[in-house]
């Protein structure tokens, strides 16, 4: 918001988030991010502070926290989004808009609505969900896909529809589309694309499944489907599953309150959506053990990528991290190497082994698996890292190396739903 030129406060509740933030560090890894923040301080439009207080006098106010799954249940922890819009009620003022984009359940903008309107009737409550990638979050922010505002009447002429429209001006006069809904429908805008997104996921891996038992090869089946323009190929990469902080609970959190709503039955292929997920896991472990002749007891086991995705070092949910602490349980002596998410991981899973330099990680290994597809490991020569190993094993976590270049090293490679 402070590059698209506007004066901006972060707020947040966290001393040492907020003392980072004001000196340029991010809390978290994310390409560009640091720089941007360098940036847009010097041009003092951004400050951060943990005083709420500090709201009063703006007229737009952003609620971006997060939405996490409920301990023991599937639906959305909606504390913090309720925590936000109850403590900005004594700093708003007449005409403000409320902005929503943290992934909430729908019925939720409605709620909040209500609960300002109660004392600020003339404030304006619009839900505005975000569609950051990790990793890509810096662009994605700058020259986003689309935007879509719900609105408390569905209509273009809401007044709150002018306010955003200026705050998004530069986006939108470079042609990003956007849409005006009501509330329900922009809520459920971000839960259905983050649950037909996991359902691509898991009807390849599903594919993977079936081509192992066939001796069939996902990739060529996967680029043969993707050229219709019907189905496309992004997201058809089979693979360990998804994970992070989004996908996985919001697919959950979308079930849950489906369930509340008494349309429970719509959403029962989202069950198998995450048991697809969640049995890639399994799978990968089962498969490791056959290369390991049937046995991971004692194996020194190297994995490349402990965070959900490149270009992050977030480890929440992530296969690979789940996968590693799997091997160890199965006996094996498990060392995990990341470019950006060991300090993460580490305070995950403290019991496995971490090791920052990726040759170090190699040494003496009884098998690799990749199962984060950062670039550094995609362009590892095989003929070269041979005399690291111990045993040259590769187990393709992400099917991005070439089967035959890597055999032809001498390695014993094996990918996902590949022959």
């Amino acid at each position: 918001m402070a590059k698209l030129g506007h004066e901006v406060v972060g707020i947040d509740v966290d001393p040492r988030k907020i003392e980072n933030l004001s000196t340029s560090r991010a809390p978290f890894y994310e390409p560009g991010l640091e720089h941007l923040l360098e940036e847009v301080l010097q041009t003092g439009r951004l400050r951060f502070t943990t005083d709420i207080s500090e709201a009063k006098g703006n007229s737009v106010h952003f609620i971006c926290v997060g939405t996490p799954q409920k301990k023991g249940e599937n639906a959305a922890d909606l504390t913090y989004v309720d925590a936000v819009a109850t403590g900005l009620l004594p700093f708003l003022s007449p005409g403000d808009l409320v902005v929503g984009k943290s992934t909430v359940p729908v019925g939720t903008a409605s709620r909040l609505a209500h609960l300002i309107n109660l004392e600020h009737p003339s404030a304006h409550l619009i839900w505005n969900p975000e569609f950051l990638r990790e990793g890509h979050a810096v662009a994605d922010t700058l020259r986003p896909d689309r935007f879509v505002y719900g609105v408390s009447d569905g209509s273009e002429d809401n007044p709150a529809v002018a306010v955003l429209d200026d705050v998004y001006a530069v986006p939108l006069q470079a042609g990003t589309p956007r849409l005006v809904t009501d509330h329900a429908t922009a809520e459920l805008v971000k839960a259905a694309a983050n649950s037909f997104l996991a359902t691509k996921i898991s009807f390849i891996n599903a594919m993977a499944e079936v081509c192992e038992a066939s001796g069939a090869d996902v990739t060529g089946l996967a680029d043969a489907i993707g050229l219709d323009d019907r189905i496309g190929r992004k997201f058809l990469n089979a693979g360990i599953g998804f994970g992070g902080g989004c996908l996985p609970k919001d697919i959950r959190a979308f079930m849950a309150r489906a369930g509340e709503l008494g349309a429970d039955q719509a959403l029962t292929f989202l069950r198998e959506v995450d048991a697809i997920n969640m049995r890639r896991r399994s799978r990968v472990v089962e498969l490791a053990r056959n290369l390991c002749d049937d046995s991971l007891l004692g194996q020194q086991v190297t994995v490349l990528g402990a965070a959900f995705k490149p270009e992050s070092d977030d480890v929440r949910d992530s296969p690979a991290l789940s996968i590693a602490a799997q091997l160890q349980l199965h006996g094996a002596v498990v060392t995990v190497t990341d470019p950006k998410a060991l300090p993460n991981a580490a305070r995950r899973f403290p019991e496995l082994q971490y090791e920052e330099c990726t040759r170090k990680a190699l040494e003496g290994a009884d098998m690799v698996l990749l199962l984060t597809e950062w670039q550094e490991y995609c362009d590892l020569d095989p003929y070269e890292i041979a005399g690291l190993v111990g045993a040259p094993r590769m187990l393709d976590g992400r099917n991005v190396f070439d089967p035959n270049k890597w055999r032809a090293a001498g390695w014993t490679y094996r990918g996902l739903g590949r022959p």
